[in-house]
């Protein structure tokens, strides 16, 4: 089953200290006010922050879910196709790209409440 808008927001904001504010026209998700994701109005994709070198190699595997358009070829942003992606896979893309940008102290007490649960 496809990801919809509403997986994006239901997995990025459970993230801790996870939030959602506006930039640019898009609903950019962030922690501590870094950006990790964002979704344009229309919310038919999403942009995931990965890390270097994994949004290219993403988009060359398999081009019909991931790409990285021309105003994204100098960062580390995938766009995700949500209509060809699932939910698993999206969730563990958003919870990578929040782990890149949170502070070390934050990760590491998600790290420790995952261990736990």
């Amino acid at each position: 089953m496809p990801a919809t808008p509403a997986d994006v927001r239901s997995v990025a904001l459970a993230l801790p200290e996870a939030s959602e504010r506006p930039a640019w026209d898009m609903a950019c998700l962030r922690v501590r006010d870094k950006i990790f994701a964002s979704m344009p109005p229309d919310e038919s994709w999403v942009a995931i922050r990965l890390a270097e070198g994994e949004n290219t190699a993403l988009a060359t595997a398999r081009p019909g879910v991931f790409s990285v358009p021309h105003h994204y070829r100098n960062s580390t942003m995938v766009v995700v196709a949500l209509d060809a992606v699932d939910r698993d896979e999206l969730a563990e893309l958003l919870t990578e790209a929040w782990r890149l940008r949170a502070p070390a102290r934050l990760r590491a007490a998600f790290d420790g409440a995952e261990a736990e649960g």
